[in-house]
């Protein structure tokens, strides 16, 4: 049973606003009762539902998680890639020298780190086997590229019997692809780079 208009309302109402009310409570009568809940959803909501609704939310959370892991290691490769592209080494490397005539029996292992940020490659340099030069003799490592010494590395001296010195290099310049180094002989008097004594082992 529908309630009369006249019933639920205050009899104070202004002319405008009882029209204005009386209109709405002749759609609602007409519109009718609301559809009664099918049973599933009158019963409300299940343990299971609400389990497999927070499953469903933390396989979407380690699905997101593992889609940013996977970019993050893409742009880092790319950036490792595109930094040293061009470069004849990338990442630590190991050459290895071995004695000329100048110095038959002589060893060398130089061990090239990555450039720093201002394109510095630090090196070091493990000799023996090098002969122990005349007062103001030194030896210099050269960047070696297409065959002859282009810029020097640094400088050291031996002053044991068994020729063996460790020391810290540096190669500040731009490393192309096929670049070597070789160690030369200075003596007094000489201008430029003095002969090899150690080369890159073929």
């Amino acid at each position: 049973m529908n309630p009369r208009f006249e019933d639920i309302v205050d009899e104070e109402l202004s002319p405008g606003e009882r029209e204005r009310l009386e209109r709405v409570h002749d759609l609602l009568i007409a519109a009718g009762p609301p559809a009664e809940l099918p049973p599933h959803l009158e019963r409300g909501p299940t343990l299971g539902m609400t389990l497999a609704r927070k499953r469903r939310s933390g396989q979407r959370r380690l699905m997101l998680l593992a889609a940013a892991i996977a970019v993050l290691a893409v742009v880092f490769v790319a950036g490792f890639a595109v930094g040293n592209s061009g470069n004849g080494i990338v990442g630590t490397h190991s050459l290895q020298l071995v004695g000329t005539k100048q110095a038959s029996g002589a060893l060398a292992s130089l061990v090239i780190q990555n450039a720093d940020e201002s394109g510095n490659w630090p090196m070091t340099l493990s000799a023996t086997g090098l002969p122990k030069l005349p007062t103001h003799g030194y030896y210099e490592v050269y960047l070696w590229r297409q065959g002859k010494a282009v810029a020097p590395c640094g400088v050291f001296v031996v002053s044991n019997k068994s020729g063996a010195v460790s020391v810290h290099l540096n190669a500040p310049y731009h490393i192309r692809k096929g670049d070597s180094w070789v160690v030369t002989k200075q003596l007094p008097g000489m201008n430029g780079a003095g002969p090899v004594v150690l080369h890159p082992q073929v």
